[in-house]
């Protein structure tokens, strides 16, 4: 629920009364000494009944000229106020729907200074590149906490639908100082541990909380889609944006350090790779907000104003939406890639395990690894293939390195290095499960042990 203290105009006092008298609403009224205000009046709201409230204030004389403050009311009192309450709660969609000027406030209330915003930014970017290079989810979580760019985001969406030019240009320009910021002070740190062997890093890929981010797949929309959604009905309702900020973080700073990451190791594709997931999160954040915030009926009133907005809107989702077809066209690049490994690596063991229940049946596949390289310019194509079978002391295995290599260049259409690691496997005398089974590795490997073809 909320609180509105309006002044009073000369000329509007008997006006705004009767208004809220004939709307059932609880009101007190003090008079005022100045000369541009006769009386304050001050009355409780429910939330989602200010934005009508305030329109049929201002057809009295409560316009933009006149000071009104809306403020968050703890608990009211009164039996007119449960029904008035009742009421809206029947009139309109949402109970929790805030009112457009608190919705721009609330939008502008989110963006930092720029001094408070570069620190965070900064420091968030340092911490996210600690974690993801000590392949610590936790600290790359802890970046996302400190991190400041929901504000932006939220800023430039409804700058677009209320038509306030001044906040939509705030909030894009932080945003993309934001990202590259980001990006500076991860390549500056980055370079300094690659420079210092603060930590031993030879090849950033290797990790795991790097790798997670140089795939992105069409699944990665959903992340930020779902941000952007989750920011604009937080902001929309009222309901605190912390946690809402952390999920929009999670979308942007740990791509935004990788591509650092990417740059001081002088790894092309890696900065490529995280460059267009961070570019696709941050268009996307911004589309689902501005859809979310123009069906929600946040456009301005009148025809001129309300047309101005409309347009924006149309025009900016309309760019928005061009700019990730462009960039889904890598997404689905990545995505078509992983599935043809899935298919690959399925093929691969299928033809092992032929192999082995045709001509080997005492032979069991104990693991299969599939090594790729970089082929064109988001696709890969495996090189090499490392099967490790278990063998009992008396197993026959002559020529299975040559019937394997067969089979596994014949699944995957050309010749590929393939190994065959050997692994002596022997049960305890009884019917023993397979859990209780022993495995000794076998000596050092020889050309009849081990072969690499």
């Amino acid at each position: 629920m909320r609180l509105v203290h309006a002044s009073l105009p000369p000329g509007t006092y008997g006006k705004v009364v009767a208004l809220l008298e004939e709307e059932g609403i609880d009101y007190t009224v003090t008079e005022e000494t100045s000369d541009r205000y006769t009386h304050v009046v001050t009355f409780p709201l429910p939330t989602n009944a200010v934005e009508p409230v305030l329109t049929s204030l201002a057809e009295v004389g409560i316009d933009e000229d006149a000071v009104t403050v809306v403020t968050e009311a703890q608990a009211v009192s009164s039996k007119q106020f449960e029904e008035l309450e009742a009421r809206f709660a029947k009139e309109e969609a949402s109970e929790d729907r805030i009112a457009q000027v608190e919705l721009r406030e609330t939008a502008e209330s989110l963006a930092s200074t720029p001094s408070t915003y570069v620190t965070l930014t900064v420091v968030s970017a340092v911490v996210a590149t600690a974690g993801l290079l000590l392949d610590s989810p936790a600290t790359v979580v802890g970046s996302m906490v400190i991190a400041p760019l929901i504000g932006p985001a939220m800023a430039a969406a409804v700058g677009t639908v209320i038509d306030d030019g001044d906040l939509f240009r705030r909030g894009v320009k932080f945003q993309a100082l934001g990202v590259v910021l980001s990006v500076l002070a991860a390549t500056a740190f980055a370079f300094l541990v690659e420079s210092t062997n603060l930590v031993q890093v030879t090849d950033p890929r290797a990790i795991e909380q790097v790798r997670e981010r140089l795939a992105p797949d069409f699944l990665s929309l959903a992340v930020a889609l779902g941000a952007g959604t989750a920011g604009a009905v937080s902001l929309t309702t009222g309901v605190s944006t912390a946690l809402v900020g952390v999920m929009i973080a999670v979308a942007l700073i740990p791509p935004a350090a990788t591509v650092g990451i990417g740059i001081a190791y002088g790894l092309e594709t890696v900065a490529l790779s995280a460059g267009v997931l961070t570019l696709v999160n941050l268009l996307s954040i911004e589309l689902a907000a501005l859809l979310v915030l123009y069906y929600a009926g946040y456009a301005p009133e009148g025809f001129l104003r309300a047309k101005g907005a409309r347009m924006a809107t149309v025009k900016r989702v309309g760019a928005l939406f061009v700019g990730i077809a462009v960039l889904s066209v890598f997404l689905g690049g990545v995505t078509y890639d992983s599935y043809q490994q899935s298919q690959t690596e399925d093929a691969i063991e299928a033809a092992i395990d032929d192999a082995l229940a045709a001509d080997y049946g005492s032979v069991d596949r104990l693991d299969t690894t599939v090594e790729y390289e970089q082929h064109l310019l988001v696709m890969q194509r495996p090189t090499s293939v490392v099967v490790t079978v278990g063998v009992p002391p008396d197993g026959e295995t002559a020529g299975l390195v040559s019937t394997l290599d067969a089979r596994i260049d014949e699944a995957v259409g050309y010749d590929v290095h393939v190994e065959v690691r050997f692994v002596t496997v022997e049960h305890a005398a009884g019917l023993a499960p397979p859990t209780s089974a022993r495995t000794v590795e076998a000596p050092a490997p020889t050309t009849d042990a081990q072969r690499a073809v």
